[in-house]
């Protein structure tokens, strides 16, 4: 079946709000996501490494340093990708200019496949984890973080209960259990993303064959909150879920 891709990181205003967002060194995508991603993955030693949703190539570089042999990092967006092929260029780095959804087409295989906050972005998940099992050698490890889906279930109302200063009391949650498209504005209106519940994501991974290794719901640390209180609310609901899962059967 035919699904349009979206392509929103090519639209000049949410491209230039996002860049503006992760020049702040303080983010949660740099104080928790990233750690943590980058915790879940083995020795990449002579790996090759498929990185999906590259963006800028920053992750793709660090492979590379951190000793993989060959990276190849996916994209939809020409402006993500005009980015890393100027600031993050490699010989051992190939950026591929395609939807993740394609990556059936990829005539290789890999050792690793990451992903970094994209996943939410795909609506067809139990296709692209299949593709992904057809990619990776046997062994192979697939880790990625995505938005916890006690974020992308958000439908109606406000996502905070306040109290009369502002601060924020609890989460409000709202149609968690329905799996599907949710429309968000974020630099811009019309932002779609798919909300999916942790046990669709854990069983789609199982049943194309993977063993689920490890959960990360990353939040602050008192240390980290000295420093950045604005995060306090992470310890309401994580922002982000990552997950590391190997291959192991003979599935496909």
């Amino acid at each position: 079946m035919f699904f349009m891709k979206q392509n929103i990181y090519d639209n000049d205003t949410f491209f230039n709000g996002y860049s503006k967002l992760r020049e702040n060194d303080g983010s949660a995508n740099d104080l928790f996501e990233k750690p943590a991603l980058f915790s879940l993955l083995p020795s990449l030693e002579n790996k090759t490494v498929l990185d999906l949703g590259c963006g800028y190539g920053e992750h793709c570089i660090h492979y590379v340093e951190e000793g993989a042999k060959r990276v190849v990092g996916v994209d939809i967006s020409k402006k993500m990708l005009d980015v890393a092929e100027t600031e993050n260029s490699h010989p051992n780095i190939t950026y591929l200019n395609i939807p993740m959804e394609d990556i059936g087409g990829i005539r290789e295989s890999f050792d690793v496949v990451v992903s970094s906050l994209a996943f939410h972005y795909v609506k067809d998940f139990e296709a692209l984890v299949a593709d992904i099992y057809r990619l990776l050698n046997d062994k192979g490890v697939l880790a990625f973080s995505q938005e916890n889906p006690l974020s992308t279930c958000f439908t109606t109302g406000n996502r905070w209960t306040k109290d009369d200063n502002g601060n924020k009391l609890f989460a409000n949650i709202s149609n968690y259990s329905v799996d599907g498209e949710r429309e968000s504005t974020w630099f811009v209106d019309n932002v779609k993303k798919y909300h999916r519940t942790f046990s669709s994501i854990i069983n789609s991974l199982i049943d194309a064959g993977f063993r689920i290794d490890r959960l990360i719901e990353p939040y602050p640390s008192p240390e980290i909150l000295k420093k950045h209180p604005e995060h306090e609310d992470l310890l309401h609901k994580p922002d982000f879920l990552l997950v590391k899962a190997t291959k192991v059967s003979g599935k496909f």
